[in-house]
């Protein structure tokens, strides 16, 4: 054995006696599809994971969009590319439908294997949408979000309006809109993008009312409809009669007209929250507000629907690949990292712990900020917790073509619904 030994040590090969062997990094890779600030914050998050420690190394891999993502993840599952081991999927309103696929490993299932330090991260009010019946998270949601207004600060002094004071009500917000278009002199008053989330999904949970009835689809029923009552047709007649006047100056589905308003162009937009990266990146002086309500229709406003996207596991992996999986769920999920992921993208903080570690300057210094976030903190109500639709992705495209008819008077407003509602109440079935 001496003379094995002396062989070694004469070879050079001591060394790898005497030492102790160096742990494996893990590679893992996330499919996403972020874009613009959004995208270069979640690079920077990666890249300072990667920093903090050497066990496991994260790859970004970048889709331009949804559909391109999935079709690429399809032909994965196939065994025609090697797997992510994280994927962003856009909300679609039945989370247990994507759960129950074979290549998907529901969130709770992982974390029951490899369990993170503080497993009480997620504010239950922000998380349905990625919830199962049983209140299980299915998927870490990341990117979660909700419809909001931004406003002009500068446009709203130079009208002579309150810029710590937005507009409450559709109403007053009309109020506000002409006003700034005539006292400040602007000529593009309104711009919403996320149109379907800010001006149908939404218009129920905020005034009071299910968006789908029963219960909106969270039980069992075979008479799943849209509660399109008269406050749908009043609001888009409203919307009508505002692109008419040009207080409503542009309307997309996406976030097309945000561009709008972080150009300086235009007073106030109504998108998705997860469009603050954008408006902070503009240099636009700007605060942020619920969305409006109807005080005819409820006396106190409710909360929003959370929706957004978020990561979903990808199972098949081995295990060491999942344990790296959850340490990088774990540091996402951090105060710091979770507060300031935040207050850069707008999405949604992930935990009590991670609001409370937001920079008190970052609510200080943009009007509504922390009043926004605490309402989504105390709920909305029964009808404010989430909705299940079939096929929804296809049935946001019905009720895209709707509201695009409505406006350009291409059918009547109630006529543009129905029509979108019956479409809809198929899908569904």
């Amino acid at each position: 054995m001496r003379n094995f030994v002396n062989r070694l040590t004469g070879l050079g090969l001591s060394a790898l006696l005497v030492s102790p062997v160096l742990a494996q990094t893990t590679d893992i890779e996330i499919w996403h599809t972020l874009s613009g600030p959004n995208r270069s914050e979640f690079q920077s998050v990666i890249n300072q994971f990667n920093r903090s420690q050497s066990d496991v190394n994260v790859k970004l891999t970048h889709f331009g969009d949804q559909q391109r993502l999935e079709q690429e993840a399809a032909k994965a599952l196939a065994g025609n590319r090697a797997k992510p081991d994280l994927v962003q999927l856009r909300d679609n309103r039945t989370p247990e439908v994507v759960a129950q696929h074979k290549d998907i490993l529901p969130l709770h299932q992982l974390l029951a294997k490899h369990p993170i330090a503080d497993s009480s991260w997620f504010l239950d009010k922000t998380t349905d949408f990625v919830r199962d019946s049983r209140g299980r998270l299915l998927a870490f949601p990341y990117m979660a979000e909700v419809p909001v207004m931004f406003y002009n600060t500068d446009m709203y002094r130079r009208a002579g309006l309150d810029p710590n004071t937005p507009a409450a009500t559709w109403p007053e917000l009309q109020a506000h809109l002409l006003q700034v278009r005539n006292d400040a002199r602007v000529r593009c008053p309104y711009v919403t993008s996320d149109q379907v989330k800010v001006h149908i999904e939404n218009l129920a949970p905020i005034n009071g009312a299910y968006y789908i009835t029963p219960d909106n689809g969270l039980k069992p029923s075979r008479d799943k409809n849209f509660n399109f009552n008269t406050l749908y047709v009043r609001h888009m007649s409203l919307m009508v009669s505002w692109l008419k006047s040009e207080l409503l100056m542009r309307h997309s589905a996406g976030n097309e007209a945000t561009e709008s308003f972080t150009s300086g162009e235009c007073a106030v937009l109504t998108a998705a929250s997860g469009a603050l990266g954008d408006v902070i990146n503009s240099n636009v002086p700007f605060g942020v507000a619920p969305l409006p309500y109807y005080a005819q229709e409820t006396p106190k406003p409710g909360a929003p629907f959370v929706g957004g996207s978020a990561l979903w596991v990808v199972n098949g992996h081995s295990d060491a690949r999942q344990k790296a999986t959850a340490q990088l769920l774990g540091y996402l999920a951090t105060p710091v990292v979770a507060a300031n992921w935040h207050q850069k993208t707008g999405y949604l903080p992930l935990t009590d712990a991670a609001y409370r570690a937001a920079d008190v300057s970052f609510y200080n210094r943009i009007p509504g900020a922390r009043l926004l976030v605490e309402q989504m903190n105390n709920g909305g109500g029964s009808k404010s917790l989430g909705f299940d639709a079939r096929d929804y992705p296809r049935i946001m495209v019905l009720f895209d073509q709707a509201i695009d008819q409505a406006l350009t008077g291409q059918v009547p407003p109630m006529t543009a619904l129905m029509q979108a509602r019956s479409e809809a109440a198929k899908l569904m079935r």
